[in-house]
């Protein structure tokens, strides 16, 4: 038997489309000798479709296009394609209206659904929201093999690996009870950093435990805050790996079942390492996000900064250079140093920048405020009307040649809130909004491995955001070795003041530190979604209120 693995990017609620390119891969892996064609999970309208899933419409739209798209199947293939099916007894029994499902299509037909059983409703997972949990075991045969099916959380629960259970059932021991050749996993697992690793330890632990070889498919590009790596793979009953397919990118493998184990001709595509793997899924949350709002351009401010930098670099390789606008934003107070070093960024990726001096907007400002403000002492009011001058005057770039703006602060300084609102905080995504200072500065540093991207001097320089004469970074924060670990502690481990304290922290330094993620709140509350790539980010799967007095 010859199965073809379709690591695909489906763009959410693009039925149609999403729908043809199933197609076109399944005529082509037909036409390879191909017997089945596994999707992933959700394929057929993008994962996660939200709550799109809540408009009756939607579900008979998709569920006319899973027909045609059997109709049109080639008859000597067999496919499993995700989509959302109705639960026809939720009303008389009380249930979720939908359910989590796997069309399996044969002969132009729909021969079964399999339904998934483990619905996550944790971090951004809200899937109990709209589904219902299936209850038999998912498994079919074609031409005498019995494949079992089960559906991205269905083997995150094997209390051997985890050390416990999170749910009361454990879908492939059912299915090894039932004497499947092997199992497939049909997923849109969302990356974050080092996740291919822990997928890979899972499923080679279960692979031996059950004697099960192992199919995970998974979804690859990026809806809104989520990025999908793909690295899709298969693993032999011995936990010994058979492919492996890139990560980062749509891609098809075909691979053959013999002698009772998968066989696989094409190379095993290497795993990414850290920083590499970090900044392909940055570019491609980037690029993908642009793609499917309809931008081709974007812009961005360039403050000279190490963040700034970064984030140029992202979008250029995501949209390419000609396609990137920095805008040079001077004011009384910025350096002649930030000045050139954005200038030399530029030159070194080729994108196309534009200077715009604020000073004559601060000195507006300034009188229009002189009446309201006297008496008063200059302070954090008059510094953030320069970043909000910035923000309006790049709003009102993009507003005029439909570029999509790109914020560039880091995780460290949204989480104790030093940016802006209605400022830097200004635009349609925010690329590096999950990524430490600590990790910025190491991506850069990646980048210039073989030759200066980022220019040398911004990596060196300390940081500053150039609101005040003499202004430092570390005027107001820790250095960011000691504000990450403090902030890895606080919103990753969820540990305690205490904690922190035994762990080495200086404990006002803590206090505060922690007073200003929770007072920070409201700002998060109001940014660009911000692309997620660790377990914990300040976005849809972080759910803190504004208005509390806790801790």
């Amino acid at each position: 038997m010859k199965i073809t693995i379709a690591q695909l990017n489906p763009t959410i609620g693009d039925l149609r489309s999403n729908a043809q390119t199933i197609l076109t891969i399944a005529i082509e892996a037909a036409n390879n000798g191909a017997n089945l064609l596994l999707t992933p999970e959700l394929s057929l309208c993008g994962y996660p479709p939200r709550d799109l899933l809540l408009k009756p419409e939607f579900i008979d739209a998709m569920r006319s296009e899973l027909e045609q798209l059997a109709a049109d199947f080639p008859e000597n293939l067999s496919g499993l394609i995700g989509f959302a099916e109705r639960n026809q007894n939720a009303e008389e029994k009380g249930e979720k209206p939908l359910y989590n499902s796997i069309a399996l299509i044969q002969n132009n037909q729909i021969k079964q659904i399999f339904h998934k059983h483990l619905l996550p409703n944790y971090d951004v997972f809200d899937e109990v929201r709209y589904f219902q949990s299936g209850e038999l075991p998912n498994h079919f045969k074609l031409d005498d093999i019995h494949i079992g099916v089960t559906i991205c959380e269905d083997l995150w629960n094997d209390e051997e690996f985890w050390g416990k259970r999170a749910y009361g059932m454990n879908p492939i021991a059912d299915l090894v009870a039932l004497n499947v050749d092997f199992t497939v996993n049909l997923s849109a697992s969302p990356y974050t950093i080092g996740k291919q690793q822990i997928r890979e330890r899972m499923l080679t632990h279960m692979a031996i435990r059950f004697d099960q070889p192992i199919i995970y498919v998974n979804q690859v590009g990026a809806n809104d805050d989520l990025i999908f790596d793909g690295g899709s793979f298969v693993v032999n009953r011995d936990g010994l790996l058979c492919d492996r397919v890139p990560q980062m990118k749509p891609c098809n493998h075909t691979i053959r079942w013999e002698n009772q184990k998968f066989v696989c001709t094409d190379p095993i595509a290497p795993i990414l390492d850290q920083s590499a793997e970090l900044y392909a899924a940055l570019v491609l949350g980037v690029q993908d996000y642009a793609r499917k709002c309809g931008f081709k351009q974007a812009l961005l401010g360039l403050s000279g900064g190490i963040d700034s930098a970064l984030v140029a670099a992202i979008a250029a390789d995501a949209l390419g250079a000609e396609n990137i606008l920095g805008i040079l934003m001077p004011s009384p107070y910025s350096s002649d140093h930030s000045i050139s070093d954005a200038k030399q960024l530029a030159e070194n990726l080729g994108i196309k920048t534009q200077t715009v001096p604020i000073e004559p907007v601060m000195k507006s400002y300034d009188e229009s405020l002189a009446e309201i403000f006297s008496g008063t002492e200059f302070g954090i009011a008059e510094e953030n009307l320069q970043s909000r001058i910035r923000g309006t005057l790049l709003m009102g770039i993009s507003n005029k040649f439909n570029y999509l703006l790109i914020t560039t602060g880091n995780k460290s300084e949204i989480a104790v809130g030093y940016c802006t609102l209605y400022g830097d905080m200004n635009g349609g995504l925010a690329a590096i909004a999950d990524v430490p200072k600590t990790k910025v500065y190491a991506l850069c540093e990646w980048l210039n491995r073989t030759t200066e991207v980022i220019p040398t001097n911004i990596i060196t320089k300390p940081p500053s955001a150039e609101l005040k004469p003499g202004q430092l970074d570390q005027d107001s924060l820790p250095d960011y070795e000691i504000l990450d670990d403090i902030l890895d502690r606080i919103v990753q481990n969820r540990e305690s003041l205490d904690q922190i304290v035994a762990a080495g922290h200086d404990r006002t330094i803590v206090e505060k530190i922690s007073r200003l993620v929770k007072i920070a709140e409201f700002k998060r509350r109001q940014s660009a979604p911000g692309l997620k790539v660790t377990d914990r980010a300040f976005g849809t799967g972080w759910r803190m209120p504004i208005a509390q007095r806790w801790g």
